[in-house]
């Protein structure tokens, strides 16, 4: 099964595709989509989508998972950010790719083994069980490769039904 894990932000996305096959992980391609800050709105959200939907044209991905947005403090950031997922769920339905929604606890608990865990545990369980040689850059493609692990993890089980959106 081929993953694309999606960390949504406004100014980074982070994103993953993984492989995985019988708890097995590849590292297929990672990165991030960056947008400038002085831009409008709508135009990052352009940006987002257009290159979001080349990823998908290009790697083929048979899922996305996705962070779940729990509310942040600054109510406008948290619109924005909102409103970027909402571009990137919209991008996943047009390219047929189902959609599966994990919450931060959800993912840490699965890659990690504890839901607490902390940013460099998860970025240090990502290295690992890619066998990657270094951490991912930015922190928001960790968490991609993350959701992408998780779906791995969860969509091998019988849970994956409860899961789907």
């Amino acid at each position: 099964m081929r993953i694309l894990g999606i960390d949504p932000g406004i100014a980074i996305v982070g994103w993953g595709v993984v492989d995985s096959e019988k708890f097995k992980y590849k590292p297929v391609a990672y990165d991030s989509i960056q947008t400038a800050a002085g831009l409008p709105v709508e135009e990052r959200l352009n940006q987002i989508y257009d290159a979001l939907s080349n990823i998908m044209d290009t790697y083929k991905p048979d899922a996305m998972a996705v962070e779940e947005l729990f509310w942040n403090t600054n109510q406008k950031t948290g619109i924005v950010v909102a409103e970027a997922r909402g571009v990137i769920l919209l991008c996943a339905k047009q390219h047929g790719i189902p959609i599966y929604e994990y919450t931060p606890l959800q993912v840490k608990q699965s890659v990690v083994g504890y839901g607490r865990a902390e940013k460099k545990q998860v970025i240090a369980m990502v290295t690992a069980l890619l066998k990657l040689e270094k951490p991912p850059k930015p922190d928001d493609t960790a968490d991609a490769l993350a959701l992408a692990i998780c779906h791995a993890n969860v969509g091998a089980s019988v849970l994956s039904k409860y899961y789907k959106m």
